[in-house]
């Protein structure tokens, strides 16, 4: 695997490694012993190596040791000519050079297991002692392009089971190799400010879907791995709180919190349920059915328009406009712009999320829908869960206009990979075109999400409020450079429902435990009055979006736009290769 720029990210490296065939060497248990001194192995090892030579056929490779130091290689050798049947060995092995910046996207090889020779063909039909395969990411998604195919020697042998004269020879084929979209700098960078925290970045081109980072937090080192894992770092990693076994990016479900308000706002514009100068009065809650309403801000923000909501992020504004609209018609949207269903293909691990409505409640739970869910669904708490990179995608597509995107990770010969950059450029250039607009989305291979354009350019600036107007949640994490402007919009989705003891007391976020506090949401598109790229980031038990989440947007955006030149030029290049 390759990065965006042709820099190998999970390859091969040369290896040591001693093999033996039994059913050449005189005395096997004289030899093991001698081994067993030579390269100071434990009995425990000793005790695998006769094992595994008894469930072995007596000509078949038994690997003694699969990546020898050069020391135990150079020792080897000063005694090889008194080990008869010991074979040093160069071979080749999967290697992860970047370590854990990369596990998540690429995942890693191990041993084939039972499962692996049972479900899959092409392994069963190449399996060899020793064969390594893709356990999880694009290891795992890949498998049988990466495979290839072994070289074989075909042998006559005995009735005793000892070769006679080789038949024939079949020589292996390699396997493909790819390019992934990810910019390797980018990732590192993404890795590195992660590295404290729990939880996930990930950023996309808005026109063709290309993910540049997707980075998960806590990782490991996929190495570890390739020559089998020890019993402590397993132990380790599957008891570790903050769960680093799980790519966050596509498996992490969370509630959407505040970053749901946009599809909220816009929903309520597409069906005409209110209008953008409708004004609230947030007095700090409501109260409904004997239930209250609380807004994040206790004293209220007083008299609100739909922009002064986005960009102050007002609780008690969002649950007017729910009220109106109704969970479903919200649902409906959501589903449009991609909450609630898988985002790349092939990826296993990934989960698809909740969207909810009055059916799904039926269905899976099997009670009626009540007014107040509608309510807490518009600020994206309730049922909901989405995953970063499903937060990633819906932004990505507020940011190009209102347009669908296919996002992926590897790069393809596709011809309308590139179609929606075109359809805009030619709308720009030719904004009288006489066609009727639905044909000229026809024929670049187009699929608009809106009604009305208009309502995605209102959100668009509303976003740009939150994050570059004074009283903005994002204001502090604000970029003032002309060419990084961006805009966002801050979320908080809450873990543990807060008591009327704690908000009467003003109980901050940091004051509770660490698994209470509510998890850190951030959304972005920049540059804004040129977009390119979408981000979303999430913090785990981070306390709010507009501390933990939105500087760590903001330190990513600034390195992704300074890399785009760069981009866009290996761009027209690797076009011109193709």
């Amino acid at each position: 695997f390759f990065d965006f720029f042709g820099n190998i990210v999970a390859g091969n490296i040369e290896i040591y490694q001693l093999h033996v065939i039994p059913e050449e060497v005189e005395d096997f248990n004289y030899l093991i012993v001698r081994l067993k001194n030579i390269l100071s192995l434990s009995d425990q090892e000793y005790s695998k190596i006769i094992k595994k030579k008894n469930s072995q056929k007596p000509w078949e490779t038994l690997i003694i040791s699969e990546n020898l130091s050069w020391e135990q290689f150079s020792k080897l050798n000063l005694y090889i000519h008194e080990l008869s049947g010991a074979k040093p060995v160069l071979s080749v092995t999967r290697n992860y050079p970047y370590k854990e910046n990369f596990t998540h996207v690429l995942g890693y090889v191990s041993k084939a297991s039972i499962s692996d020779l049972n479900e899959n063909e092409i392994i069963k039909k190449n399996h060899v002692p020793g064969l390594r395969v893709g356990k999880i990411g694009l290891e795992k998604t890949f498998e049988n392009e990466l495979i290839g195919t072994n070289g074989i020697q075909r042998y006559e042998v005995n009735a005793y089971g000892k070769r006679i004269r080789q038949i024939k020879l079949d020589e292996g084929k390699a396997g493909k190799s790819y390019k992934t979209t990810i910019d390797l700098e980018v990732q590192n960078f993404t890795s590195s400010l992660l590295t404290k925290v729990s939880g996930a970045v990930c950023v996309m081109d808005i026109y063709n879907g290309d993910i540049v980072t997707m980075a998960s937090s806590p990782t490991y080192d996929p190495n570890a791995f390739v020559h089998g894992i020890d019993k402590t770092s397993w132990n380790h990693l599957l008891k570790h709180r903050d769960k680093p076994l799980i790519n966050k990016a596509i498996a992490g479900l969370y509630p959407p919190g505040s970053t749901i308000k946009t599809l909220v706002a816009l929903s309520a514009l597409e069906n005409d349920v209110v209008k953008t100068n409708l004004t609230v009065k947030c007095g700090g809650s409501i109260e409904l059915y004997g239930e209250k309403f609380h807004c994040w801000e206790k004293k209220g923000h007083g008299f609100m328009d739909m922009r002064g909501a986005i960009k102050r992020s007002c609780d008690v504004y969002f649950y007017e406009i729910a009220r109106r609209l109704g969970v479903d018609r919200l649902s409906e949207t959501a589903k449009k712009f991609g909450l609630g269903e898988k985002v790349l293909e092939g990826f296993k691990e990934e989960r698809a999320g909740v969207v909810p409505n009055t059916t799904w409640k039926k269905k899976y739970i099997g009670a009626n829908w009540y007014l107040g869910e509608t309510l807490h669904s518009g600020i994206g708490q309730g049922y909901f869960q989405s995953t970063p990179l499903q937060l990633c995608r819906m932004t990505a597509q507020l940011a190009n206009g209102g347009y669908e995107i296919k996002p992926r990770v590897l790069l393809s010969n596709d011809p309308d990979r590139n179609s929606l950059k075109e359809y805009i450029k030619h709308r720009n250039e030719h904004p009288e075109d006489p066609l009727p607009i639905d044909l000229v989305i026809s024929n670049f291979n187009i699929q608009p999400l809106f009604r009305n354009q208009e309502n995605i350019n209102f959100v668009k600036d509303a976003m740009f409020a939150s994050t570059n107007e004074a009283g903005g949640t994002s204001y502090r994490s604000r970029l003032t450079d002309k060419k990084f402007i961006y805009a966002g919009k801050t979320g908080s989705s809450q873990v543990k429902r807060f008591t009327p003891e704690q908000r009467e007391k003003e109980v901050k976020q940091d004051d509770l435990k660490y698994k209470d506090r509510d998890h850190a949401l951030f959304i972005a598109f920049a540059p804004y009055d040129k977009p390119k790229y979408a981000i979303s980031v999430i913090i785990e038990h981070g306390g709010s979006g507009s501390r933990a989440a939105a500087p760590i947007a903001k330190k990513v955006i600034k390195k992704v736009l300074e890399r785009n030149d760069l981009r866009e030029l290996q761009t027209n290049e690797t076009g011109k290769e193709i």
